[in-house]
């Protein structure tokens, strides 16, 4: 067999790319994660020093027991982490989206934090003949804490190569007309399972995304307005006024101010003034996590439940839904627009022999 690199097939992949996850809910892999993900200047934008001493020995000492007994919470039997293994089945679905059409295009994912890294899997599309690259971010709403942490990521491992492929990104797709659809489509599912609320009587549908500091925004991050233009966009899909859902933001953390409103003061608000169901989804988050399924649908229903509320109902995340694999092929097509989606230079055994014999001899 030839190993000149040059004669091999080359492909176009897609790489979905994600926050991560510990590798087990204890407090040994969780420290192991929260070092890596809180050491990203994007996500903490504090002098590197003073976050070292901050990081090292209180925040790392203190929360990594006790984020891994919520990881364990929320850990599923024999599949392991929730968000690994719906970003998994997101990456093998969508592939096998493309192959219902006829084309081949290798698609995997990767994670910024944690396994499988980016360098790895990059490694390995390399290794298959991958020349042409599209960049998918499970992160809908872009802010520099995660799609571009993730781009710089790429960005730091294809600079050590020599031979680089084409490269396209998708810096967002909040407004994407296939993913609000998604979105709707998974909102009706569950009242369609569960019920539709009476907004007349006063019930909400709640939508949560995760926050930043609000010091983000002042410094231009555009993820406060994708988050309030998709909640806008998925609420009129719904056929829904103002003052029947809420736009709210999560996982506050430290003293500053944070993007507003929160979630957990506004469902409790919710509760007190009176209000008997609110069903909450998080349409900034493709695959649940421990966001979605220990915060919002623990936490928070506690929360509600202890201030006067009667019925909380959390909305899965959009995982494996058909229709939200449909709208990432659909996302992907538009950016693929222009790039071969089959394999390219295919020869014969004998004209591959021709080629290396030339190729041989021009460097003798």
């Amino acid at each position: 067999m030839n190993s000149n690199p040059h004669l091999r097939s080359t492909k176009t992949a897609v790489l979905l790319l994600n926050l991560g996850t510990p590798d087990a809910p204890t407090a040994k892999a969780v420290r192991a994660y929260l070092k890596e993900f809180l050491s990203d200047p994007r996500v903490v934008e504090i002098p590197r020093v003073i976050w070292w001493c901050i990081l090292n020995g209180i925040i790392l000492p203190i929360r990594s027991g006790a984020s891994a007994k919520k990881y364990a919470s929320i850990w599923l039997p024999k599949l392991g982490s929730p968000l690994m293994h719906y970003s998994r089945l997101q990456a093998k679905e969508l592939g096998e989206k493309f192959a219902e059409h006829g084309q081949v295009v290798l698609v995997d994912l990767a994670m910024r934090y944690g396994q499988p890294s980016t360098q790895h899997v990059l490694e390995a599309l390399k290794a298959q003949g991958m020349e042409r690259l599209l960049l998918l971010p499970l992160y809908p709403q872009y802010s520099a804490t995660t799609s571009a942490s993730s781009f710089d990521e790429v960005f730091r491992v294809l600079s050590t190569w020599r031979d680089q492929p084409e490269l396209r990104l998708i810096k967002h797709y909040h407004d994407n007309p296939a993913y609000i659809s998604a979105l709707r489509d998974q909102v009706l599912g569950a009242w369609d399972k569960n019920g539709r609320p009476d907004f007349d009587k006063g019930d909400r549908l709640v939508m949560s995304f995760h926050g930043l500091p609000k010091r983000n925004l002042m410094k231009g991050d555009p993820y406060h307005c994708e988050c309030l233009k998709t909640g806008r966009l998925l609420g009129e899909s719904l056929g829904l006024v103002s003052g029947q859902y809420l736009v709210t933001f999560q996982s506050r953390f430290g003293r500053a101010e944070w993007l507003k409103p929160y979630t957990a003061p506004a469902i409790e608000q919710l509760g007190k003034e009176g209000c008997q169901r609110i069903d909450i989804f998080c349409p900034g988050f493709p695959a649940d996590c421990l966001e979605t399924l220990e915060e919002i649908a623990m936490e928070a229903r506690e929360i509600f439940l202890e201030h006067g509320g009667k019925d909380y109902r959390y909305i899965p995340c959009l995982n494996s839904s058909p229709k939200w694999i449909e709208a990432m092929y659909e996302i992907a097509h538009q950016h693929l627009a222009g790039w071969p989606l089959g394999v390219e230079s295919e020869i014969t055994l004998a004209e591959r022999d021709r080629l290396a014999e030339l190729a041989k001899a021009s460097i003798t």
